[in-house]
């Protein structure tokens, strides 16, 4: 029995095909996905000082208030910090830009991904009359993908939480997380013995120490994705004396 006449052009069609297709599947990780948001119920136009990060009045207006909780997006706090862009679905109300905000809560409502400001949730839209329409609905349907999150004039900052006791008991929360990645561990290292140990998420983004190593103090963030993970140390590192609720420079920004 004969082989049926296969033509070059079919097979260069079906190769180009398998080739879109790997290449788009390659790309999956700009995708928009579908969901819905709503908005905090409140006449606060930024977010909340009491979010589940744990990031106090910090997380209330980085960002200029354009943030926002997240449901299963919250990830046990693994995605607090992370950026996203949101934009609604209305193509007579809706910007095509949509707004990006900041993870800084965890929260859901009427099966929501997202629970942004008042001030984000408005921003959606394409003139201010069509933010007062996106209010009045409450809850929109919405598409969403992850992006870096840049503060091109803020390093890295670390504020120790009020409730550390020097220099037996050390919290803090990372402020300004950069790029496209997850911060999943935190190491506290002693800069004389280079003696390190790893940090417990104690809730949200706030990681903490029941007995921190003296001397001064340095950090290492691993950033990590679905791909890799990489160690970042800053240049600056956390004083002897360190004081609770103050708050220390990195000296780094990252584009991971």
């Amino acid at each position: 029995m004969g082989f049926p006449h296969i033509s070059f052009f079919h097979l260069f069609s079906t190769f180009l095909l398998m080739k879109i297709t790997v290449g788009d599947a390659a790309t999956c990780s700009d995708c928009f996905t579908h969901s819905r948001a709503a908005y905090y119920p409140n006449s606060d136009e930024q977010g909340t000082e009491t979010g589940a990060c744990g990031f106090g009045t910090f997380g209330a207006t980085i960002n200029g208030g354009d943030v926002s909780a997240a449901s299963d997006l919250y990830r046990d706090g693994v995605g607090c910090g992370a950026c996203y862009q949101v934009r609604c679905t209305n193509s007579n109300l809706c910007s095509d830009k949509g707004v990006t905000v900041v993870i800084t809560d965890n929260g859901a409502s009427d099966r929501t991904d997202f629970i942004l400001s008042r001030r984000a949730f408005g921003r959606m839209a394409q003139t201010t009359d069509g933010a007062a329409s996106l209010l009045a609905f409450g809850v929109v349907d919405i598409e969403y993908r992850r992006v870096s999150c840049s503060y091109p004039s803020k390093n890295i900052t670390i504020k120790i939480d009020e409730n550390s006791n020097y220099p037996h008991y050390l919290a803090f929360v990372i402020w300004y997380q950069q790029g496209k990645k997850d911060i999943t561990a935190v190491q506290l290292c002693e800069t004389q013995s280079f003696g390190c140990k790893l940090l417990d998420r104690s809730y949200g983004a706030v990681w903490t120490t029941s007995s921190p190593p003296s001397g001064s103090l340095s950090i290492r963030m691993l950033f990590s994705d679905d791909d890799d993970e990489t160690w970042v140390v800053p240049v600056n590192d956390i004083p002897q004396d360190w004081t609770p609720g103050n708050t220390y420079d990195s000296g780094v920004q990252v584009n991971l």
